[in-house]
């Protein structure tokens, strides 16, 4: 990613899901910042990025000529009762990490959630080690309301916590 392509959040179509797929494999087989099982096959992926229930969205973050550097997918965090709040999930290339296309993808879906409705927006399971992306929550309003203790195990078999973040929209 060059300095100056400038990050557009869009909707995310079949035609990035090459692109995408990429991303998620990425990120799950180091297994150190997403709650995801290491071998993840790509058809399960897919079924759990896309799959965002009534109402729910995924979006990529692109930059240049539509190259794919993050992703997201948002949805209602429960069902019932609990459907006032939202939830979402976000994955950056490595080579674009740093560089704003996180921050987008969070405001875009802070911006999403509220043109939806929601009172609230969640994060259940936050690694507590991923500490550029609970800073990056922090600085949008979230705040860590829990952590459960050694509940994600790392590649080198240390066992860390799994934080629940909350922001009042």
């Amino acid at each position: 990613m060059s300095e100056p392509d400038a990050v557009v959040v869009r909707d995310l179509t079949e035609a990035d899901w090459a692109q995408v797929w990429s991303i998620i494999e990425q990120v799950v087989r180091a297994g150190d910042t997403f709650p995801f099982p290491t071998d993840l096959s790509e058809t399960v992926a897919r079924e759990i990025w896309l799959d965002n229930g009534p109402g729910g969205r995924a979006s990529v973050a692109v930059v240049g000529d539509d190259l794919v550097v993050g992703t997201a997918k948002m949805g209602r965090n429960r069902p019932g009762p609990g459907a006032h709040v939202a939830t979402a999930s976000y994955m950056v290339t490595r080579a674009a990490r740093g560089r704003g296309v996180g921050r987008s993808l969070v405001v875009d879906s802070l911006a999403w959630a509220r043109e939806s409705g929601y009172a609230a927006m969640q994060f259940n399971a936050v690694v507590e080690t991923n500490r550029p992306a609970i800073g990056l929550y922090e600085s949008l309003g979230f705040v860590v309301v829990g952590t459960v203790p050694r509940a994600h195990e790392l590649p080198t078999g240390e066992r860390v916590g799994l934080s629940i973040l909350h922001v009042e929209l």
